[in-house]
């Protein structure tokens, strides 16, 4: 980041780049014990997970007010503008992970548990420790102002899709396989979408923070795993 004249500004930015943060480190502890409910079938943590979601849309707006309020202040331009603008991106795409983690609260709360399969569960698990480490990275390539290290997370966004496509096709193959087993697989495949998803966000946030660092987009389409078959929503607020 550059450093200025004006110290106070240099502090402003700062305050900003910490509210990111802050509240990247809720987001990833929100997916943490969203799996972790999912896997113990607890639904008590599942709903504390649903209510810390609010936390994350107070610091997201916190964010806003502030970053306008020092746009009409500084009247930043060129890399203090490009910085300013990302922390407003980056903030509404962790506030959308926390969306899409209170999804998977909520969905813990109504399901039952006797169809939990061990391969399924993992797949699960697997794919949220994946988006749990592109969560950390970008949130360090943020934090470091890693241009590089953003890229290196957004070249390996296809992972958590070949994850969540094998997912998918086991999961439609138990259902075939046990019809009972329908209503709880249907959730497990909600579930899955809303990680990959995460991880999409994750990688929005790579793109973000490439942006501020060098002013240049990443160029070319994202890596991308095979498609699945069907795509499923994951807008269930």
């Amino acid at each position: 980041m550059t450093q200025h004249i004006v110290r106070a500004f240099d502090e402003e930015l700062g305050v900003l780049s910490a509210k990111i943060v802050q509240m990247g480190g809720i987001a990833e502890a929100m997916l943490v014990d969203a799996v972790d409910a999912l896997a113990k079938h607890d639904v008590a943590k599942a709903r504390t997970v649903v209510e810390r979601d609010a936390q994350l849309d107070e610091i997201q707006h916190i964010i806003e007010e502030q970053a306008v309020l020092l746009i009409a202040k500084r009247q930043p331009m060129a890399n203090d503008l490009r910085h300013i603008m990302g922390t407003i991106r980056i903030a509404s795409d962790i506030e959308r992970i926390g969306d899409l983690v209170k999804n998977i609260g909520k969905r813990v709360t109504v399901m039952e548990d006797r169809f939990l399969s061990f391969r399924s569960m993992s797949g699960i698990q697997h794919m949220a420790h994946l988006v749990l480490q592109q969560v950390k990275a970008v949130l360090d390539s943020f934090s470091q102002n890693s241009a590089e290290l953003a890229h290196h997370v957004w070249l390996h966004d296809g992972e958590v899709d070949t994850l969540h496509n094998a997912l998918f096709r086991e999961l439609l193959t138990y259902m075939m396989e046990d019809p009972r087993s329908i209503t709880f697989a249907t959730h497990m495949l909600f579930i899955a979408k809303n990680i990959e998803r995460a991880g999409d966000h994750a990688t929005n946030i790579a793109e973000t923070v490439y942006f501020i660092e060098t002013g240049q987009q990443l160029s070319g389409p994202r890596p991308k795993g095979e498609s699945s078959a069907v795509a499923f929503d994951s807008q269930d607020d």
